[in-house]
């Protein structure tokens, strides 16, 4: 039996959607990997660029770190916020739809 072209779980709508949310998930992460494995790979290859002191007892890899650290959860932020604000409002509208075709 092949589904209806009415059904929103087969509607453009829904595949739009679903593209949608890839693209920003994708997104993000290629981000926070470029982010962490950048720092990882600084660290690994190039020590010495972190290890230039700001003061008597900090190096720039420490405050670099931090960024890391709080660029994660900038990036989790900006998800969530796009999750609340987008993508759960257009959820709910295609689940209305569906009621609504059902009966």
């Amino acid at each position: 039996m092949q589904p209806s072209t009415a059904d929103p779980a087969h509607s453009p709508q829904f595949a739009r959607l679903v593209r949608k949310r890839w693209g920003v998930s994708l997104t993000l992460t290629a981000f926070m990997l470029a982010v962490y494995y950048g720092f990882i790979a600084i660290l690994a290859f190039r020590p010495d660029l972190f290890a230039t002191r700001v003061g008597e007892h900090l190096t720039v890899g420490i405050p670099i770190g931090l960024g890391v650290i709080i660029v994660s959860w900038l990036a989790t932020g900006i998800y969530v916020r796009w999750a609340n604000d987008d993508y759960d409002t257009a959820v709910d509208n295609l689940k209305h739809a569906m009621r609504e075709n059902r009966g």
